[in-house]
């Protein structure tokens, strides 16, 4: 298992999604796992786990987007520090 703290970000466009930045050591463990440019996990933030992907930030490193759901259920806002844990899953 896989874990960092980080800050809940957002993308600055209209709708821009909220995420959380994977630190670049981890990014560079799994580049070998990449496919298309996602590289599939299992995130789990408090006690909310789903199923996503560490998309790329276009510099190399990567992020998890956080879903609505999930912030909603874990109080989460922008500017938020988070523990972030996740596993590699298959690719379905």
């Amino acid at each position: 298992m896989n874990m960092f703290n980080a800050r809940v970000e957002l993308f600055e466009r209209d709708k821009g999604w909220y995420y959380v930045r994977v630190p670049t050591f981890l990014s560079k463990l799994y580049e070998c796992l990449v496919d298309r440019g996602l590289i599939a996990i299992n995130a789990t933030i408090g006690a909310s786990s789903w199923p996503t992907s560490l998309l790329p930030m276009g510099d190399g490193t990567h992020f998890i987007p956080l879903p609505a759901k999930i912030r909603r259920i874990e109080k989460l806002k922008l500017g938020s520090m988070v523990g972030v844990s996740f596993d590699i899953r298959a690719r379905q």
